[in-house]
């Protein structure tokens, strides 16, 4: 199995009056640990990336390291559609001592496929960490065609894939292309997490994880022990919950979620809003469903 694999949460950042709330942060990987969390991201979208500081996400990652202390594995989220930035994020991350990088490009700048094999490969050249390539059309606007992930798995430190696609034939075609025993394939959607498995996925980036981190490391390892009626059966209880996390802009949901459980205050940053009476009502209401509060 490979080191990053199951359920791997996309880790909220908590605030508390507009700062990185510390104690906070503590509290949440201590009590991943403790669920059965198989891996944590820190600083991806979830964890509202755009709108940290550098000192910030740089802190950010430092503290979950230190947190974690090698019980599970961490994959700091570390990209940018410049590749300068890229870089300066995969070195701190390094320096912090993670165990992989998290790596979306793109967007906003729309590079061809030989311009994001060329921003990947230049990040990959000047650093010495595994690196995830994260595929999510719907944010960033460029694709990275299987060919080109074809072509970056090439690179020996190009570890793996973060696929939230949402197309599920894309496993499939990328394996095909793809003939290294180690490359990695992750769903970045729980909605698809054991459906992605099915063709050859092994584990989920997973925001759902963040309130749930039982049940969905329970739907993956299901999912390892070839139970995949159980597994479906167990996914499709969370079905709810999951299309909840993405109701009202995320992380959102997640935040109000965490702040039922006592993890962390709701507080998210602009231009994330805060949720509707109805949305938190619905996910107050799955929340028991699940028996979660």
């Amino acid at each position: 199995m490979q080191k990053f694999h199951g359920s791997i949460v996309a880790l909220i950042t908590p605030f508390k009056d507009g700062k990185l709330d510390e104690k906070a942060l503590e509290r949440m990987v201590e009590w991943h640990i403790a669920n059965g969390t198989h891996a944590i991201v820190p600083t991806g979208t979830t964890g509202e990336s755009p709108t940290l500081s550098e000192k910030e996400h740089t802190r950010v990652v430092e503290l979950v390291v230190q947190i974690a202390k090698g019980r599970i594995p961490v994959m700091a989220g570390a990209g940018s559609n410049n590749p300068i930035e890229a870089i300066h994020y995969s070195q701190e991350a390094e320096k912090a001592g993670a165990d992989g990088l998290l790596h979306v490009a793109g967007y906003y700048n729309k590079p061809s496929q030989d311009g994001l094999y060329t921003h990947f490969k230049m990040v990959h050249d000047n650093c010495g960490l595994p690196i995830f390539v994260y595929n999510i059309p719907g944010r960033a606007v460029v694709n990275v065609l299987p060919q080109t992930l074809a072509r970056l798995a090439q690179l020996p430190r190009i570890a793996g894939i973060k696929d939230a696609t949402g197309d599920l034939a894309r496993p499939w075609i990328e394996r095909t292309l793809i003939k290294r025993d180690d490359f990695t394939w992750l769903s970045g959607e729980d909605a698809t997490q054991v459906s992605y498995n099915v063709a050859g996925g092994s584990g989920c980036i997973s925001v759902t994880a963040n309130i749930a981190p039982k049940l969905v490391a329970k739907v993956q390892e299901l999912t390892f022990e070839n139970k995949w009626q159980e597994a479906r059966e167990l996914q499709q209880k969370l079905m709810p919950l999951h299309q909840l996390m993405f109701k009202e802009p995320s992380p959102a949901g997640a935040k109000y979620a965490a702040s039922l459980l006592g993890l962390c205050s709701e507080e998210a940053r602009l231009p994330i809003m805060p949720l509707s009476q109805g949305v938190k009502d619905a996910i107050k209401e799955q929340m028991q469903v699940l028996e979660l509060i």
